[in-house]
């Protein structure tokens, strides 16, 4: 299967974008918003790729609306958790959600009783940023290649296993995909966010992880994790020794988590609008696109609109996944 990046779309329709912003209206929203406190929901734990897009998206947002935006980490049952959460806030403006890919895209695919609907639950306001996903080993487990891992779980089916960052979250639709594409079985070890799985990692608990970039690249680093390739067309300048799925021989291995915010359904357009401008203003700010790339994320504003296509056609990609791979909660 060849995934396409959500940044290739966004490029596409970059100038349709900057157009559509660009006519918004400035100063349409209630005449008194905000007036008070706005939180934002981070369906993870701190320490995360999702929470270091929320802090920045909160600090920025406090200081152009001037009040105060306070992260709430609500994390569990693969983002299921913060999604019903949010989903029941009040839609005036002063609830905001920070959405990963799989908590729209995957987990409706996976989990029939959601309370939420992916579609008609919330209000898309911006996708905020993007990052690629690196399978990382543990010292422990002799695979220095993806070749290398292929081999010897083929060898042993399901012996070797991976720890996500919970359920229906990308990390395990990554997983999945990968058994998928390689005729593999790998034991899955859910965990309620990022941090807990890459500490099963680090003290051996499990084989693998498929986690993001920005998780994965300090432990690369430092030693303690083997990095066997990275999710994206390239190579990324925080990891230039691992090599893409596409170098290592499964070119069809191409993952990217995005992050969006938005908010409950029926939140007044005028409040859509103007949090749409300024998340776009702050996406472009230097320091902002420096913080994120510092993180291995990328910086990808976009419209309402264009936010709302990436989720349908992420929906549909994702679903074929689940489909073919038979994955469930397990």
């Amino acid at each position: 299967m060849t995934a396409t990046t959500v940044s290739r779309r966004i490029l596409l329709c970059a100038t349709f974008a900057a157009s559509l912003v660009a006519a918004l209206p400035a100063a349409a929203q209630p005449a008194d918003w905000p007036n008070k406190p706005l939180k934002l929901i981070v369906p993870f734990p701190p320490g995360g790729a999702a929470d270091a897009v929320g802090r920045v998206v909160a600090e920025k947002l406090s200081e152009v609306l001037k009040q105060p935006v306070v992260v709430e980490n609500k994390a569990g049952a693969g983002t299921a958790i913060a999604a019903d959460a949010a989903a029941k806030a009040a839609p005036d403006g002063y609830t905001l959600s920070l959405a990963p890919a799989g908590q729209l895209t995957i987990l409706p695919h996976l989990n029939k009783s959601l309370s939420y609907d992916p579609f008609k639950s919330f209000a898309p306001v911006s996708l905020v940023a993007e990052v690629p996903y690196v399978i990382g080993a543990s010292a422990e487990t002799p695979a220095t290649s993806l070749k290398d891992l292929i081999a010897a779980a083929k060898k042993e089916p399901g012996k070797l296993s991976y720890s996500s960052c919970g359920n229906g979250t990308l990390c395990h639709l990554s997983g999945e995909l990968f058994k998928n594409l390689t005729g593999t079985d790998l034991l899955h070890v859910p965990f309620k966010g990022s941090a807990p799985a890459i500490q099963a990692l680090l003290g051996g608990q499990v084989n693998l992880s498929f986690d993001t970039l920005t998780i994965l690249a300090p432990q690369v680093k430092s030693g303690k994790v083997k990095g066997l390739v990275i999710t994206s067309r390239t190579r990324s300048p925080l990891l230039p020794d691992v090599p893409t799925a596409a170098e290592a021989g499964l070119p069809e291995f191409v993952v990217s988590s995005w992050f969006g915010i938005v908010v409950p359904a029926g939140t007044p357009k005028e409040i859509v609008a103007r949090l749409t401008t300024e998340i776009n203003a702050l996406a472009k700010l230097p320091d902002v696109r420096d913080r994120l790339a510092a993180q291995g994320l990328d910086a990808i504003p976009s419209t309402p609109e264009t936010f709302t296509k990436v989720i349908h056609e992420d929906y549909a990609r994702w679903g074929k996944v689940v489909e073919a791979s038979g994955a469930k909660l397990d």
